[in-house]
């Protein structure tokens, strides 16, 4: 890998994530000069703009960030592992548990209790049941059938989806509001301890991944020829399996399902980049925080006063990405 070209690129994708954070600091329902901006961020007055800034839309920036590239950097291991370009972080099944979970605790009225922690605890709890369910049907003679894996992960998703929609037809109003909208996906989260906890565990997430990122290499060229690089297969499958489904299940219990961030944006960086992993892991996690910020900040603005889920404007600009990268035969694996 040309060590040149990582810090450039990642140097080009900082300035334009810093881009991307003052224009997002800008614009909203009251819209703030990038004087303003400056003022409020070094000079720290108690004001109108500086409470919107700090209480509103920087939190919104950091988790959308973080969850952006959890969701990019699980998509870009999972595809790596699989050699699947459809795999997205989703296909397992996680987010399913996830939802079932929320719904669970909407259908207890569990909600009522530390809402903005205790919802995420119980999304975490069941994308965690689903990662333990995944892992124990398919880990046998302690090698993991990375096929069966994927099919059973599917019918999770299946199954899980269908128990949503029976606690959807049966429960009452008032949680079925609560539930669409954490379906729909959203970065509209107050709790700056939570917030913390999921930007350091996406750095975290991105440190680790990093490690294996040769292993990544040569697994993507199969597994035998991993083997023959001297590659410990089932202990890389197993380490960078539960790290993507670890990133996948934080991302989806805080903020729902944020739908073709970890489809597209793999895709994305590896037409301009290639296939080395060392470069890919560290600017698809920038990128899916930059796309993922922007999608936001237009689900804040496009039908104003009104705010749209961030997750809709993501599957709407994500699908005709990939169906333009599709028809232009953009998409490929190597």
């Amino acid at each position: 890998m040309n060590f040149k070209k990582l810090l450039f690129w990642s140097g080009f994708l900082l300035i334009i994530l810093l881009l991307t954070v003052f224009l997002s600091l800008r614009l909203g329902p009251v819209n703030i000069t990038f004087k303003k901006i400056l003022e409020s961020i070094f000079q720290r007055k108690e004001t109108l703009q500086s409470s919107i800034i700090f209480n509103i839309r920087l939190p919104r920036i950091i988790l959308g960030l973080a969850i952006g590239g959890s969701l990019s950097l699980a998509g870009l291991i999972l595809q790596g592992l699989f050699r699947n370009p459809l795999v997205e972080p989703y296909t397992l099944g996680i987010s399913g548990g996830a939802g079932l979970g929320i719904c669970l605790a909407y259908l207890l009225r569990l909600n009522y209790f530390l809402e903005s922690l205790f919802l995420p605890l119980w999304g975490f709890l069941g994308a965690s049941i689903v990662i333990l369910i995944l892992y124990s049907l398919t880990l046998k003679k302690r090698i993991i059938n990375l096929s069966n894996l994927l099919l059973i992960g599917v019918m999770i998703s299946f199954i899980s989806s269908s128990f949503i929609m029976l606690i959807m037809a049966t429960t009452k109003l008032e949680n079925l509001e609560g539930i669409i909208f954490w379906i729909m996906g959203s970065l509209a989260l107050e709790d700056w301890r939570l917030i913390k906890l999921v930007f350091v565990l996406s750095l975290l997430g991105l440190g680790i991944s990093y490690f294996f990122s040769l292993q990544l290499n040569a697994l993507s060229l199969g597994e035998e020829k991993a083997l023959q690089l001297g590659v410990n297969v089932e202990r890389t499958k197993k380490i960078l399996l539960i790290l993507a489904s670890l990133l996948t299940g934080i991302s989806v219990s805080t903020c729902g399902i944020i739908g073709f961030v970890g489809l597209v944006v793999p895709h994305f960086v590896r037409i301009f980049l290639g296939s080395d992993n060392r470069l890919l892991l560290i600017t698809s996690f920038l990128y899916g925080g930059i796309f993922l910020i922007l999608s936001d900040t237009l689900a804040r603005i496009i039908i104003l006063p009104l705010e749209l889920p961030v997750g809709v404007v993501t599957g709407i600009i994500g699908g005709g990405l990939f169906i333009y990268l599709l028809t232009q035969r953009k998409i490929y694996y190597a």
